[in-house]
């Protein structure tokens, strides 16, 4: 049982109705009272740190309560509950975190902002593995390339998008990525793509619905996009600064 112990009214009210929300089994005591005979987890604030001697203590961080109710559950569920990081790669991947066979928090972010929502629950789990789902090929090997300090498996996705029923739009990517993160996968450290012909078009378009001036990168650029060494907007900007440039070599001419 999760054992709430503080005197610290933020980080109570905060761990608490996290915990309700979750529909955790918990209960709390006054941080000088005995704990209860099945207590495994203690949650309590920094004044309180070194008061439990024998048991498992979290620390809670007063500003996020979600991450300390994370981690009392994965010391709850003891080596089952391993931190398993499932994505399905996209332009808006899903993302799920698991502890053990348990979803504790689940997102979609666009591409960009993805490495840095994996690399954070990363950094703050013991031992995590992520495991990114082979499609969506430019995108996975971006994922793979830009993680750092973590363990990627590369998971074979095929299957793993289930049947959506109504009302259920937009889960998908999600749903995917909780397929994918029970699923074990190849340990990889990098994955090489050399982009088709018709995913650099794909790049070119998608620079092309950005431009307020509907222009569309070209194919040199669309490469940097597509190895993740630009965004559309960095490649947008550059486009736009060469074309200036010969605009500019243009006019030099023309005075002359």
């Amino acid at each position: 049982m999760i054992v709430v112990a503080t005197s610290d009214f933020e980080v109570y009210h905060g761990v608490v109705n996290e915990l309700q929300d979750r529909g955790t089994e918990f209960t709390t005591v006054e941080p000088d009272a005995e704990l209860p005979e099945h207590t495994a987890v203690v949650v309590t604030g920094g004044e309180n740190a070194d008061a439990f001697a024998g048991v498992t203590t979290i620390v809670a961080d007063p500003d996020d309560p979600r991450r300390t109710v994370d981690q009392a559950l994965t010391a709850v569920r003891g080596d089952g509950g391993r931190t398993i990081i499932g994505v399905d790669p996209g332009r808006k991947p899903g993302i799920a975190i698991l502890a053990g066979e348990m979803i504790v928090a689940a997102f979609q972010v666009p591409i960009a902002d993805a490495v840095d929502v994996i690399q954070r629950e990363a950094d703050e789990a013991t031992s995590p593995v992520v495991r990114i789902g082979d499609g969506s090929r430019l995108e996975s090997a971006t994922l793979v390339n830009d993680l750092e300090g973590v363990t990627v498996e590369l998971v074979d996705e095929t299957g793993t998008t289930p049947y959506l029923g109504t009302g259920s739009r937009g889960m998908g990517d999600v749903l995917a990525a909780v397929n994918i993160a029970r699923l074990e996968g190849e340990v990889v450290d990098t994955r090489e793509i050399e982009p088709t012909a018709g995913e650099l078009q794909v790049i070119k378009d998608r620079s092309r619905e950005h431009s307020e001036e509907n222009r569309a990168i070209d194919d040199r650029l669309a490469r940097r996009v597509a190895a993740g060494e630009l965004t559309i907007g960095e490649a947008l900007a550059e486009h736009r600064g060469a074309d200036d440039d010969i605009d500019s070599s243009a006019a030099d001419e023309t005075l002359e």
